[in-house]
């Protein structure tokens, strides 16, 4: 039986990528009642979700309006990037230090979904297994303070990824995300950060 928290994150995962993939669009209304069914879950569960994604600033609870999902402003892009392009690469070095026989295998699956979503053409599959990249290094990162700053940096990210997202931008990307993956995989911090300052480069220069 899954439980309460497990259902939460289940919730989050679902609302968070409906907003990723702007089938809930950016300044909507939304009402608790509506996030409740799209995501699946019950009035708990998606309560802590929007807890959750209130916290990454992709939910502004509006007194006396309701729940409106973020605006994307013109300068989230830089300024998300330029905040990432510092925290990462340090990231990936502590993960490539730290990370575990079987954080480092769910890396290489993650790398292995993303190549997929490649050759598919899966743009939001993608973004997915971006996702659980971005959790896997969360939970094998030392430093909760580096993974706190960065959770809603990914998210928000995405977000603007995918709203200028075209295949070849995916291809790149997924290539340079394995090139990352690899690096962490055989345990070298060097190599991971430098892959990660390339990979932060495509997508501030995107």
């Amino acid at each position: 039986m899954t439980n309460p928290s497990s259902q939460a994150h289940l919730a989050y995962l679902a609302l968070e990528s409906l907003i990723v993939t702007l089938k809930l669009e950016p300044g909507s209304l939304v009402t608790e009642k509506q996030l409740i069914d799209l995501a699946g879950h019950g009035r708990t569960p998606v309560r802590e979700a929007i807890q959750k994604l209130a916290w990454q600033g992709l939910i502004t609870v509006r007194a006396r309006v309701g729940l409106q999902i973020s605006k994307i402003k013109a300068d989230d892009h830089r300024h998300v990037m330029e905040t990432r392009s510092i925290l990462e690469p340090l990231a990936a070095a502590l993960v490539a230090e730290h990370a575990s026989p079987d954080q480092r295998a769910d890396m290489i699956e993650c790398a292995q979904k993303m190549t997929a979503c490649s050759i598919n053409a899966d743009m939001e599959g993608f973004l997915s297994a971006d996702k659980a990249f971005d959790e896997i290094m969360e939970a094998a990162c030392p430093n909760a303070f580096l993974t706190a700053a960065l959770a809603s940096l990914q998210t928000h990210a995405r977000r603007l990824w995918f709203r200028a997202a075209s295949t070849d931008h995916m291809d790149r990307s997924v290539d340079l995300h394995v090139k990352v993956i690899r690096a962490i995989h055989q345990g070298n911090a060097d190599a991971a950060s430098a892959a990660m300052v390339q990979l932060m480069g495509y997508l501030a220069g995107r």
